[in-house]
């Protein structure tokens, strides 16, 4: 009876013992005394206890520090750079197999591996290049580590260069020449506005003078209307008036010497002069009275 027990015992004991949990984030690796056995998803598993064991493997996206480090550049310039890499380990069997029976530390790998393409990269680029151009070493990184780990069953999901930091004194120039360049674009758009300004008061001058010189016109023209008005009321009323001045002065000139002049019809000469007092003509007055009648 007590050896029955102890059987119960051990069996409980190792059953529990060999009980498995595999996260949803994780998938498993079961050996059999040192050989690979199966693979394990997510959920409950057991493993005889000694004899077998399950390697944990995370799925999850991670990422690594690839660490800072001094680079020389293209111009001989060191410059600080520092990248991070982002990958994961795909779930399916044969990833996960070959992340672990592949390659040895997988992410010291990565890391290692990242350091040394940077320094490829960034080694045949000046430091302003390098600094401009960050989407093209990001895509150069992200090309090699896909390359050189197509077999390890790791995904390289993105690769970010963190920073490229010249030495202190580069940098101080550099900001120099960035404040300049920022001071030379500023005096570019004042003489610009400037010049738009001088543009505006030139084409409002011209308007100016358009105007004067149409007033100058419309007035001239005026006068000249006048002018002509002027000419022929003239025309109208002054040469009549000559005519009778020229028969008054021919009347005069004949009594000048008591000469006796017989008029014919007796009422001319007072016709002359009362035309040029404003008097109706005698004649006139005359056909008025016997209208009258």
């Amino acid at each position: 009876m007590d050896i029955l027990l102890y059987v119960l015992a051990a069996i409980v004991i190792i059953f529990f013992a060999g009980i498995r949990i595999i996260r949803p984030t994780e998938r498993g690796l079961t050996e059999r005394l040192g050989k690979y056995n199966r693979f394990n998803g997510p959920g409950f598993h057991w493993i005889i206890p000694v004899i077998e064991h399950l390697f944990r493997v995370n799925v999850t996206e991670v990422m690594v520090n690839a660490e800072s480090q001094e680079i020389i550049t293209n111009d001989n310039l060191n410059a600080s750079v520092d990248a991070q890499v982002y990958y994961k380990v795909k779930s399916d069997e044969e990833s996960v197999k070959s992340s672990q029976y592949n390659v040895n530390n997988y992410k010291w790998q990565i890391v290692n591996l990242a350091r040394t393409t940077l320094r490829n990269i960034i080694g045949t680029m000046t430091l302003k290049s390098a600094n401009s151009e960050r989407g093209k070493i990001n895509a150069e990184l992200h090309k090699t580590l896909l390359v050189e780990t197509h077999n390890w069953g790791i995904e390289i999901v993105r690769t970010e260069l963190k920073e490229i930091d010249p030495p202190r004194d580069v940098q101080e120039t550099m900001n120099k020449v960035v404040k300049a360049e920022n001071e030379k674009i500023a005096a570019i758009d004042y003489a610009s506005a400037a010049e738009t300004v001088a543009d505006g008061v030139k084409r409002a001058k011209i308007k100016e003078a358009e105007g004067v010189k149409q007033s100058k016109i419309l007035h001239a023209e005026g006068e000249a209307e006048a002018i002509k008005l002027v000419n022929e009321a003239a025309d109208k009323y002054f040469i009549g008036n000559a005519q009778l001045m020229k028969k008054l002065e021919t009347v005069v000139a004949s009594l000048e010497n008591n000469a006796k002049i017989v008029i014919p019809t007796g009422s001319e000469l007072v016709n002359v002069i009362g035309e040029l007092a404003g008097v109706l003509p005698i004649n006139v007055k005359k056909k008025d009275v016997e209208d009258k009648k």
